[in-house]
């Protein structure tokens, strides 16, 4: 599953790893106003997560989640980081792995026992989608263009089409989508 926000261009953080954008994130001249908790039907990130078994992250976003400071958002559930390089946390449930996307998958899902995996990472994302190992998206769209930045789905090897679940719109502009892949 991928639970992701991305802006009208396309992009899921702005040139440096720039969060700004984002409601609930300290803002800059230029980003949104913060967004009320839900919207009706939306489904908000703590829901999201208490669905979920397991989490597998790249490590770049990894290694900006763990920027941020604060409270650690996942709690304690099981995340497997992708990495080829030796992965340094204090977080018990905090794992490194090397492979491919199925491999990695695979990993996680024994880790989930028997729940679902959140996908998150530009990276894995693509990776994950090629792979046809994407069951359900949720995207939340932000009335912002960044220009430049990590784009969500840019390099991914062929076209794909999504069967609309739902959309949900925000009172501040941000709409969400419920995304299942089309087979």
């Amino acid at each position: 599953r991928v639970y992701i926000a991305c802006s009208l261009d396309g992009f899921i953080a702005g040139a440096d790893d720039d969060l700004s954008w984002l409601p609930g994130v300290e803002s800059e001249p230029g980003g949104l106003p913060p967004e009320p908790e839900s919207a009706s039907g939306a489904l908000g990130f703590e829901q999201f997560l208490g669905e979920l078994g397991a989490v597998l992250m790249g490590r770049r976003t990894y290694e900006v989640v763990e920027g941020f400071g604060g409270e650690w958002p996942y709690g304690e559930l099981p995340m497997l980081i992708a990495t080829s390089r030796e992965l340094v946390t204090q977080r018990p449930q905090v794992t490194g792995a090397a492979g491919d996307i199925q491999t990695l998958v695979k990993q996680a899902l024994e880790l989930a026992g028997g729940k679902d995996v959140y996908i998150d990472g530009g990276n894995l994302i693509r990776q994950a989608l090629d792979a046809k190992l994407i069951d359900d998206l949720v995207v939340t769209l932000a009335p912002i263009v960044l220009g430049s930045g990590i784009p969500l789905f840019a390099g991914v090897s062929a076209r794909h089409g999504f069967e609309t679940l739902g959309h949900y719109p925000f009172p501040g502009g941000m709409v969400q989508w419920h995304l299942r892949p089309r087979r």
